[in-house]
């Protein structure tokens, strides 16, 4: 709805006209008002709803254009020696409305009186419009479509289109985050261009439209309809997309249905008028919002509308025998109606701005030659229109676009009612075309708006909620974009924004945190000295390297005892040595694997388990020696002499660390963040480096494990005195129990158990021949001291027959 300019010229080759003039006489048509002039312009407008009932706002418009002239014409500067008149014709009804634009055009009315006008004000109705358009070329209003220049080449107007208005209302949309809503639309151009408009621009938005329902004022079966829908339907929001007259109708009947929890969003054709409100429709129309042009003072316009007494007082400064005569006393300021709302003008500014930019064109006109622009050949007042740019004396800039158009500013504004049906409707807001992309809609700081639906925050409108963090959006083709399904993301996947389409991938080393809307740093797992089993085996390993040393001053302090010297004292106090090593060594297992601690503990566990397999092999050859030394004619203890056993021990060690030097030269143990065994955390672990190397220096302790297991099976059955065959035997089948056990174990257990595997088949296997080796002797040691004898030992020794 608005106003617009349409400039239509029948004297093109002349800069003005003849004063014509014409005795009316009783009914004149549809011509209201009239002045004559140099130059008329016309109007065109519905100043009464029958011939007997005046249309307050239609009168408001008429009177400000009536105003505007007089203003013009009191302008020195502005058509300077020219006077301007015009004529105003009223039509009550579409088909009154196109005679009386025809008759407006023609310059003739039903009496034959004729006197041309130079341009038309139209009508503030889009239906209206396009119909006059159609027969004369002009037109007036908001429709986007009169932009189209090829259809209306001679239409101007200094109302915005309604392309802005949908514009505006969208974004006003978008920042509530109102993606649900509804459509109530009256029947007809302004409406259905304006509904469809809608429609396109919010889907660009992602806005869905939930319903969109025609109203009409004599369809019992469409209001009805509407009721059922608003009473079931989801969207809170409803844009209630009508002109005046059908707004009118509207409330009055949905009042009578109680629909409360909306929020109400008006055009510009409803949105301020105050004379909407009453108590009843407190419950639909408190909160409401939508876009009005912007309110403007017009110096004297006020005092100039209120001085219209007839009409009002139904009395007349002429004697009539139907009326009462007007003393002129009588105070419009005490009537209320839209016509003596004179606090403040929105639309009337539209109409005032119109005016004006026929009285500048005609001004251009004026400096023309022949009724066309010397430069372009084109008709004057067409052409210099398109490049109209001043200022009223108001204050409003006024500047046409190609299309015909001005600049499109609105005021966004909210009802707020009172307990006693009267409103206040506060601006909150502003849109301004002119303004870059991102900053045409604003709001005002720090005001307080009221909400529809008795709501004390903003209304949520969305047909599903947005897909929260750690979701996907999962869009269905057979639902609008706004009804989504929402996934939680798979394992390893999150989502940091709502409505997010897919669900990102961590990095290696990250991984979702519990409410998958954040990639955490992974935990990095290890056997630590913290942790109970960490420290149980810990205490194992120190506990074996208390024992291996208990035993060992055990061992030194009956050092000059036979049990001590029958055992090989040398090889025992090395074996001794040895095993605490092997204790010791499981301790590099835990802890933070480093470069150093992963070189170090798989070196180590290899050297000293050599070193003490080593020592055992001596021992039970050492055996066999003895044996045999006592056999007649014997010379074998002489090549197997303590020099010799420590030499052995020596090479059989020296062959493992040459095999470790080798691989931790080549490709040797390293620190390893293994991520693949848990997609949660990180296993520190360290990398055997070289497989073959790792291979190398098990099998050489296997190697020798199983000799000294064999020899010392030969030798179980030898004398008891001399005879440690058979711990030894016990001792390998332990050994040989742990590790073939240990391999399977070691392959299959996860993360830091590998390690504490590892560590219980060492500190298994070095206690294996702690307790089979030395602890029955030092059993006898300390509890038996009295078979600690050499005369107990010889005793024991059966005689032999070779």
């Amino acid at each position: 709805m608005g106003w617009i300019t349409f400039i239509y010229f029948t004297l093109l080759a002349r800069a003005r006209s003849e004063n014509q003039t014409c005795k009316l006489i009783g009914q004149t048509g549809f011509l209201e008002f009239s002045k004559g002039g140099d130059l008329i312009i016309g109007g065109v407008f519905s100043m009464t709803s029958t011939r007997k009932l005046w249309n307050d706002r239609e009168l408001k418009f008429a009177r400000t254009l009536i105003f505007t002239v007089e203003e013009i014409n009191r302008d020195t500067k502005l058509l300077p020696g020219v006077s301007l008149g015009y004529k105003l014709y009223n039509g009550c009804g579409s088909e009154n409305l196109l005679r009386a634009a025809v008759e407006a055009v023609i310059g003739e009315d039903s009496k034959g009186c004729s006197d041309q006008i130079q341009a038309l004000i139209g009508h503030s109705s889009s239906g209206v419009s396009e119909d006059i358009n159609t027969i004369l070329s002009p037109h007036l209003s908001t429709c986007a479509c009169l932009s189209d220049k090829r259809r209306y080449p001679t239409f101007f107007r200094t109302v915005p289109s309604d392309h802005f208005q949908i514009l505006g209302l969208v974004q006003l949309m978008k920042y509530f985050d109102w993606r649900w809503v509804g459509i109530i639309h009256s029947e007809g151009l302004y409406s259905a261009e304006g509904t469809a408009k809608f429609h396109m621009e919010a889907k660009k938005e992602g806005i869905c439209v939930e319903y969109t329902l025609p109203y009409s004022k004599t369809s019992q079966f469409k209001l009805k309809a509407i009721v059922k829908t608003l009473r079931e339907s989801s969207s809170k929001v409803v844009l209630l997309f009508l002109s005046l007259s059908y707004t009118k109708s509207f409330l009055s009947k949905i009042e009578k249905y109680n629909i409360a929890g909306k929020q109400w969003i008006g055009g510009e054709s409803w949105i301020t008028q105050a004379v909407l409100a009453s108590v009843k429709r407190k419950i639909i129309l408190q909160g409401a919002m939508g876009f009005a042009f912007p309110q403007t003072d017009i110096p004297g316009l006020d005092e100039f509308l209120l001085t219209f007494w007839e009409k009002f007082f139904d009395c007349s400064f002429s004697p009539s025998h139907t009326t009462t005569m007007c003393t002129g006393t009588e105070d419009l300021r005490t009537v209320s109606s839209d016509y003596t709302d004179v606090t403040h003008f929105r639309a009337e500014n539209n109409v005032y701005k119109a005016v004006y930019l026929v009285a500048y064109a005609l001004h251009s006109l004026l400096q023309c030659k022949n009724g066309s622009n010397p430069t372009t050949g084109k008709p004057c007042v067409l052409d210099h229109i398109h490049y109209v740019n001043f200022t009223t004396q108001n204050g409003a800039m006024v500047v046409i676009d190609e299309n015909g158009g001005s600049v499109a500013q609105y005021d966004l504004v909210n009802w707020q009612m009172k307990e006693n049906g009267s409103v206040e409707i506060v601006k909150i807001g502003q849109y301004d075309s002119s303004y870059p992309e991102g900053e045409k809609f604003k709001l005002k700081d720090n005001l307080k708006i009221v909400w529809g639906g008795h709501s004390h925050e903003v209304p949520r409108s969305v047909c599903t909620e947005p897909c929260p963090l750690g979701t996907r959006k999962a869009i269905d083709k057979f639902k609008l974009v706004c009804c989504f399904d929402c996934f939680e993301c798979p394992e390893g996947t999150i989502s940091n924004q709502t409505n997010s389409p897919d669900c990102l991938i961590c990095p290696p080393e990250f991984w979702p945190n519990e409410k998958k809307d954040n990639c955490v740093l992974k935990p990095t797992e290890y056997l630590s000295y913290k942790e109970i089993m960490g420290a149980l085996l810990t205490g194992f390993g120190c506990v074996g390297v208390f024992l291996s040393l208990l035993t060992s001053i055990i061992f030194f302090t009956h050092k000059e005892t036979p049990i001590v010297k029958a055992n090989n004292s040398e090889l025992s106090f090395l074996l001794l040595f040895s095993l605490k090593l092997c204790f010791l060594c499981s301790l590099t297992f835990i802890g933070r694997p480093t470069e150093w601690s992963c070189m170090l503990r798989h070196t180590a566990f290899g050297i000293t388990f050599v070193l003490c397999i080593s020592c055992v092999l001596g021992k039970t050859i050492v055996v066999l020696m003895a044996f045999s030394a006592t056999l007649p004619a014997s010379n074998m203890m002489k090549w197997f002499g303590p020099a010799k056993q420590r030499l052995s021990v020596l090479a059989f060690t020296l062959i493992q660390v040459i095999i470790c030097i080798f691989w931790v030269t080549i490709n040797p143990p390293l620190p390893k963040r293994n991520m693949k065994y848990y997609k949660e955390k990180i296993i520190l672990e360290c990398a055997l480096g070289s497989a073959v190397g790792f291979c190398a220096v098990l099998g050489y302790i296997g190697l020798l494990a199983l000799l000294c297991f064999i020899l010392a099976f030969l030798a179980r059955k030898l004398p008891d005195s001399f005879n440690e065959a058979k711990f030894i035997t016990f001792s390998m089948l332990i050994f040989f129990a742990v590790w073939i056990t240990f391999i399977p174990a070691y392959v299959s257990s996860p993360g830091k158990f590998t390690v504490a595997v590892e560590i219980f088949a060492i500190l298994a296997s070095s206690f294996g021949l702690l307790i089979c080796i030395f602890f029955p002797k030092c059993y006898i040691i300390i509890f038996k001291p009295e078979q600690n004898s050499k005369k107990h030992l010889l005793g024991k020794i059966p005689p032999r027959t070779l």
